[in-house]
């Protein structure tokens, strides 16, 4: 498996539209290879998330970051954002359960 997981600072008042986005999104656009996600909003900084996005592969999650409509999506979800996130990909070494 191979995801990602990246630190969001969410614009103050933007956590329920952010929530709002990511289900229409999860909702209607399912890539291949796509497993799921988690979004955790930070005890330290109700504003402060960390999303962690599992793949089948590094493959699937490639061909997802060069699709053209998540670019477009991007950029709608990037507009919540403070900042551009703080991306780590890498493969997933551990999962439970599986």
């Amino acid at each position: 498996m191979y995801g990602t997981v990246a630190r969001m600072k969410v614009k103050p008042g933007k956590i329920d539209e952010l929530i709002a986005f990511s289900k229409e999104f999860a909702g209607r656009h399912r890539p291949k290879g796509y497993l799921g996600e988690n979004i955790y909003r930070l005890d330290s900084d109700q504003n402060q998330v960390m999303m962690a996005v599992v793949f089948q592969d590094k493959g699937s999650y490639q061909a997802n970051a060069n699709d053209p409509e998540m670019a477009k999506q991007y950029q709608r979800y990037r507009a919540l954002l403070e900042a551009d996130p703080e991306w780590n990909d890498g493969e997933i070494i551990f999962s439970f359960p599986a």
